[in-house]
């Protein structure tokens, strides 16, 4: 329990990755700040956790609305006085039609909730990291396989997870100087509502429909909690944790 008085804030933390990485970070003895749009899932987190005596507060939020996000960052220091981890976990995919046939409306949802949420967050909580005693902090950020490598019609959230990945190398240049460390955990296939249709089968490049394997979530929580563990003299810049078989080694 080295991280006892460390305080996180987790976006989308009501279900899945999120759910399973404030659990973790909970159980390290964090005290942990909930963020997500429904308070009901929050609350569930939190409930979960309550049990144990963990700290948790929930804060419903919109990652995509300034005031929000503000909000958000103005609790966690009103009610704990610092923050050490952000992970910035919040993002949602579009409907898998051909590029072409996609919506405007559809790619700006996409990129406001994965690029400009997370840029959002990254900036206030550089903005409180930098400002508190002692200084500096920890960002996580949730990549994905497709930060790498695409799936089929997948262009805005492939093309929101690539951008991810810029943002993570000019968060951790850029919070040098304030003993700020930022990493990113790119995840292939952990088992929660987003990937349920796996097991069903998905579309791979050949145009074929295969089911893919997934792997608990927790193994996700794990990663998080050793990067987040860190001093901040020493950073993962990257991590990919996947599910063994999954199709992405190989040439697809």
């Amino acid at each position: 329990m080295g991280s006892v008085n460390k305080v996180a804030i987790v976006t989308d933390a009501g279900t899945g990755v999120g759910r399973a990485v404030a659990l973790a970070l909970l159980h390290e003895g964090y005290a942990v700040v909930l963020a997500g749009r429904r308070r009901e899932p929050l609350e569930a987190t939190a409930r979960t956790a309550t049990a144990s005596g963990s700290r948790t507060l929930a804060v419903p939020t919109d990652v995509t609305d300034r005031v929000s996000v503000k909000t958000l960052f103005a609790r966690a220091n009103e009610v704990f006085g610092r923050l050490d981890l952000l992970f910035n976990n919040a993002g949602i995919g579009a409907p898998p039609v051909p590029l072409e046939d996609l919506a405007y409306e559809q790619w700006k949802a996409v990129v406001e909730t994965n690029l400009t949420g997370a840029f959002l967050c990254t900036q206030e909580a550089i903005r409180l990291m930098k400002s508190q005693v002692p200084r500096g902090g920890r960002i996580i950020n949730n990549g994905s396989i497709s930060a790498h490598t695409p799936r089929p019609n997948s262009a805005p959230y492939t093309a929101t997870k690539h951008a991810i990945t810029g943002l993570t190398k000019s968060t951790a240049l850029d919070g040098r100087n304030y003993d700020i460390a930022c990493g990113q955990i790119d995840i292939g296939n952990a088992a929660t509502e987003m990937t349920a249709r796996m097991a069903a089968g998905v579309p791979q490049a050949d145009g074929s429909m295969r089911p893919e394997p997934t792997m608990d979530p927790v193994h996700v929580a794990r990663a998080v909690v050793y990067m987040a563990g860190l001093p901040l003299d020493a950073n993962v810049q990257f991590l990919t944790v996947m599910a063994t078989k999954m199709p992405f080694i190989g040439r697809g």
